[in-house]
């Protein structure tokens, strides 16, 4: 898409507001989701999956599939630190909330908003596969493939995108740009500071 929007941030923000380029509408993001749901109503239709959102980001797009999703399922949440406030990884991850729901025994899907190097995700993969699940599967809304630093399976692509930095429909920088309904790739050249989280 060449949409352009511009960034809009609360006032006396530490961060200018920064141009960036819409990638993917809402529209497209909906009509895409419900296609996601599909696939895993028919990939589990016998089953009662644990959809597992990974926090903060994939809150919403883990809303709007749970609604698609027409087979009975249960939800829960994991958070992971791994990025901290700024643009890239931190190289370290950290478990900061753990699943309420006991996996063992039955199928799994991990969700997720993002997925770059894949060195957080193989960690989470590896965190649950050792509760022996019935199955895991992972479905990941944006995939920067050509980043990708490890093997890794995924199940359930929304789209492929390249490496620029992404915000909108859950994805932030540093807890701005959530609120998007679409998403968009920063142009952080223009920002004359980037904001840390506390």
């Amino acid at each position: 898409m060449t949409n352009n929007a511009q960034a809009s941030t609360p006032s006396g923000s530490a961060i200018h507001p920064a141009p960036m380029n819409v990638l993917i509408t809402a529209d497209q993001l909906q009509k895409r989701v419900i296609e996601l749901a599909a696939q895993i109503d028919a990939d589990f239709a016998n089953e009662t999956p644990v959809l597992i959102g990974l926090l903060k980001g994939s809150f919403i797009f883990l809303a709007d599939l749970c609604r698609a999703v027409t087979i009975p399922h249960l939800v829960d949440f994991m958070a992971i630190a791994a990025y901290g406030g700024g643009t890239s990884h931190s190289g370290g991850v950290r478990l900061l909330k753990d699943l309420s729901v006991n996996i063992t025994g039955r199928s799994a899907i991990v969700i997720e908003d993002i997925i770059d190097s894949g060195l957080t995700m193989a960690y989470i993969r590896r965190l649950l596969l050792a509760r022996q699940p019935r199955r895991l599967a992972i479905a990941t809304l944006l995939d920067k493939k050509s980043r990708r630093e490890t093997d890794l399976p995924i199940e359930y692509v929304g789209f492929e995108i390249g490496g620029g930095f992404v915000v909108g429909y859950g994805l932030d920088l540093a807890e701005r740009y959530r609120h998007l309904p679409y998403i968009a790739e920063l142009d952080l050249t223009a920002a004359e500071e980037i904001p840390t989280s506390e």
